[in-house]
């Protein structure tokens, strides 16, 4: 017989190994239930220099974790099912973000469950010591091309009024800027988010081993932040300047890369031995928390642990069945119909090409174009009609362009967002000026998702996620209006302006037939 200390010994104590293995398993088991994310994240690490250090989170992360063991192994495992409502909100984003394809949404989701389902199989005090060993998993998620215009803006900003406060001519449009030795043009690659992602990753884990005060990490962070976006744009002016002074026989081509990691090498050198200035020189190893702090009672026995567990993997199963679910609705889908554009509308009538330039969008599943004329203005309509969608072939997608980068023929100075006026409703379109050799393009576009226009990237993906979550229709259309324009680019958007009220009307009737609103 076995007498009650004996009993309540074998009901309480679940060793530390058997704890740690099924907080492991369920990691994995997640990480399985969510492969398709998992693997999307595996494949833009691979095949991106910008995100490749993402396959370095996770052993990082386990050396962390390691790291805190002497303490961690003084608490008592414990589930903890206030972590429930956090991990269905993660898998209602995860489901919201997969519906309407939004990839670093879905991801985020997913590395976020990771240490939610620790929380909610080991308890509050062990996802306490290991916050930030886990949140670190956070910065494996591939995130920041958003980022590349603005600071491609900055870049040309500062390269520019470095060279004027150097006393060399510029002439600027855009992006693009000459200076009498050459033209010169900031790219993606010239934008520094490269040097600001790797930057914030290092700066996390610098202050982090570094600093005990969380206002010296916070102020630490916010140096690796700030440090790098100045220091690309003293990189830019300097190989215009190295080009410029050598008559263009000097930091160009591969000697332009090979300078630029060199110099964000010094770069981070100088970052960490500014950081090292307000280093606090007591951080120890870890210390073992105080009795106050650990976990007492029926914390840690095997049948909560595994029911922590089957109710953990049970929750992050149903998300995925959902999104199958509204998967195989959206592939159940009605004959493609064409969108027909009208011969003519008003004054407005169909006639041959205007220019050879087309919008650039990936996947659509019709395109449908044609130029009209009112007898003194030449209007190309061009629709793209997206129906169910996927990955790689989306409305809402960041390779949907009016040129790619480093056109042949095209440049796009600029695109802003202006107020317009489409079926009696002010709206906000993205309002574009493309120049070649031969023409100077003014152009508007907007998207058609449901029965509503909107040129708002997140909106537009909420709307998505809406109407394939409720059952609605997921037919969606992106429509872009261009002409030519010579001095004023103002000109040119009154004429859009005259086009679209006429023509909109003849364009909604086919859309609606197509979309079903």
């Amino acid at each position: 017989m076995r007498g009650k200390d004996s009993d309540a010994r074998l009901g309480v104590s679940a060793p530390w190994p058997f704890a740690a293995m099924l907080a492991m398993g369920g990691v994995i088991v997640l990480l399985a239930i969510y492969r398709d994310t998992f693997v999307s994240m595996l494949e833009i690490w691979e095949r991106s220099e910008t995100f490749a250090h993402g396959f370095l989170i996770f052993p990082i992360s386990a050396w962390l974790i390691w790291r805190r063991a002497p303490v961690v192994s003084r608490l008592e495992p414990c589930p903890d099912y206030r972590a429930v409502p956090v991990f269905l909100l993660l898998g209602l984003g995860w489901l919201m973000a997969r519906v309407a394809g939004v990839l670093v949404v879905e991801q985020y989701a997913l590395v976020g469950m990771i240490p939610v389902l620790v929380w909610m199989l080991l308890g509050w005090a062990v996802i306490s010591e290991l916050a930030f060993p886990l949140g670190f998993l956070l910065a494996a998620v591939p995130v920041g091309e958003s980022l590349i215009p603005p600071m491609m803006g900055f870049t040309a900003d500062f390269t520019v009024r470095m060279l004027q406060l150097t006393g060399i001519p510029v002439f600027r449009e855009g992006t693009f800027f000459s200076i009498p030795s050459g033209d010169w043009s900031v790219v993606e690659g010239c934008s520094g988010l490269r040097y600001l992602i790797a930057s914030i990753t290092l700066g996390l884990l610098y202050a982090y081993l570094s600093y005990r005060s969380i206002w010296r990490r916070l102020a630490f962070i916010a140096l690796a932040i700030v440090f790098p976006v100045i220091a690309n744009g003293l990189r830019a002016y300097m190989i215009v300047m190295i080009a410029h002074l050598s008559d263009m026989q000097l930091a160009l081509g591969v000697d332009h890369f090979i300078y630029g990691w060199v110099f964000f090498g010094l770069v981070m050198l100088l970052l960490f031995w500014l950081g090292s200035l307000w280093a606090e020189p007591d951080v120890e190893g870890p210390k073992p928390p105080p009795a106050s702090e650990m976990g007492h009672g029926l914390a840690g026995n095997y049948r909560a642990l595994w029911k922590g567990l089957l109710l953990g993997l049970v929750f992050a199963a149903v998300w995925p069945v959902r999104a199958a679910q509204i998967e195989r609705q959206a592939a159940v889908q009605r004959g493609l119909l064409d969108v027909m554009l009208p011969d003519e509308a008003g004054p407005w009538r169909a006639t041959g090409a205007g220019t050879d330039w087309e919008p650039s969008y990936v996947g659509p599943d019709l395109r449908a174009s044609r130029f009209y004329t009112d007898g003194s203005t030449t209007v190309g309509l061009y629709v793209m009609y997206y129906r169910g969608q996927k990955q790689g072939a989306e409305l809402i997608n960041s390779q949907n362009l009016l040129i790619p980068q480093k056109h042949p023929v095209w440049k796009m100075p600029g695109e802003r967002k202006v107020s317009v006026d489409l079926a009696g409703q002010p709206t906000v379109v993205l309002q574009g000026r493309l120049q070649s050799a031969r023409q100077n393009l003014v152009t508007w576009r907007w998207y058609r998702i449901g029965d509503l226009y909107t040129s708002n990237d997140y909106l537009g993906k909420l709307l998505e996620a809406k109407e394939k979550i409720l059952g609605g229709s997921t037919d969606e259309a992106g429509i872009v209006v261009a002409t030519a324009y010579d001095d004023d680019a103002e000109t040119g958007a009154k004429a859009l302006q005259r086009f679209v009220n006429v023509m909109l009307p003849f364009l909604e009737k086919s859309l609606a037939r197509d979309i079903g609103s």
